[in-house]
């Protein structure tokens, strides 16, 4: 089997990346947010001109699919008139924010987006490559530490902590150094040499170049793994959704509601909200396995894929031991879930499993059958096979 083709680069608005079933368009919401009326108008828009199915990605961002040539200008200007596209293809391609979606208005986190939207649109700002992307962590513990970033602020007793991701150590700063302390190493992931390594990111470059010396000076504290609640919080409610698949229908439902923000684990939290009607497509339950499910859009969508992943990791969520988690993955990329866990792989001869590791590991098992792929799993919960 051929060597997947990595991208390098994520699709926007003003830049679609071209799928086998369509134009894939990336909305980048700012401050991960859609008010009831972007909300109701993406719904809208998705219905007439792209496949009925939004999707949430990992960095909390709306994805639109299947969008044809023809339908693509039409659909521009209405997601313009929505206020959700970037003046140009540089400043969308450089806004890769990633925002705590349990940000408060006094926190620090729209202050800190906008200014950081604004350094890195700037003439001087270095040309970070296309996927390097900054957390911005500002409540009172972390919970984004294990979504993707290079660049990492998180609220500490002192003020700020700005470090680089796969570091153990940063650097202190008040609300009014943090944009220029964050910039200051996104040089620095330029000048040694970051577009060199081999997925251009910051934790390859910090593996093998010691940092500048601010950003060895503080710990990182050590901080529990989030886990996503469900349900009421603070900010109003948070509903899950399978894969991350949002019907455009559903989408209508919850704009009559509140004002949305999107989330990456897979989730949207309506602001303000005590309760939801009960729909369908919203998990609103913890021991719900849909939540243990990761897969990314496989065969026949994405080009890559040798099989299909979705259906797939649908049938399998039932069979799953208490607490797994199971990624389906159409090549060896591993696109929607690149941390070790119970993985599966499409083949041209079938599916592998991996027993825990990602998609590029090692096969334990290899061109299973839907079928076996069941009985494994039902073998793994000590169940009795069908």
């Amino acid at each position: 089997m051929s060597s997947p083709r990595i991208q390098g680069w994520c699709p926007g608005a003003l830049q679609p990346m071209l799928a086998e079933d369509g134009w894939v368009v990336r909305i980048r919401p700012p401050l991960g947010r859609l008010t009831q009326a972007q909300a109701r108008g993406i719904a809208a828009l998705a219905s007439r001109f792209a496949q009925d199915t939004v999707e949430i990605t990992g960095r909390a961002n709306l994805q639109l699919r299947g969008i044809t040539d023809v339908d693509y200008p039409v659909l521009l200007p209405g997601l313009q008139a929505l206020g959700l596209v970037d003046a140009d293809i540089r400043a969308e391609s450089r806004r890769n924010l990633l925002l705590a979606p349990f940000w408060q208005a006094d926190d620090g986190t729209t202050e800190l987006a906008n200014a950081l939207a604004l350094a890195l649109n700037a003439p001087q700002a270095p040309n970070l490559p296309a996927k390097f992307g900054f957390a911005l962590d500002c409540g009172d513990t972390p919970v984004l530490r294990t979504s993707s970033a290079d660049i990492r602020i998180e609220r500490c007793d002192s003020g700020f902590l700005v470090y680089a991701d796969g570091s153990t150590t940063g650097a202190l700063a008040q609300v009014g150094d943090v944009v220029a302390l964050a910039m200051a190493l996104a040089r620095w992931f330029i000048d040694a040499g970051g577009i060199a390594t081999p997925r251009k990111r910051m934790a390859s470059l910090v593996a093998s170049q010691p940092l500048p010396h601010r950003f060895t000076a503080t710990p990182v504290p050590a901080a529990a793994q989030h886990q996503p609640p469900l349900g009421r919080v603070p900010q109003g409610y948070l509903a899950a959704l399978e894969l991350g698949q949002l019907p455009a229908t559903t989408l209508a439902a919850l704009a009559e509601l509140a004002h949305l923000r999107l989330t990456p684990w897979r989730s949207v939290l309506l602001e303000g909200v005590e309760a939801i009607p009960a729909l369908p497509d919203l998990i609103t339950r913890a021991d719900d396995p849909r939540l243990r499910i990761h897969a990314c859009t496989g065969a026949p969508g994405c080009g890559q894929a040798a099989g299909a992943t979705r259906p797939l990791a649908r049938a399998l969520a039932a069979f799953l031991p208490v607490g797994q988690t199971l990624h389906v993955s159409g090549c060896t990329k591993g696109c929607a879930h690149p941390a070790p866990t119970l993985t599966v792989v499409a083949t041209t001869t079938g599916y592998n499993l991996i027993h825990h590791g990602n998609a590029a590991s090692p096969a334990d098992l290899v061109g299973l059958t839907p079928a076996a792929l069941a009985t494994q799993l039902q073998e793994r919960a000590h169940a009795t096979p069908l």
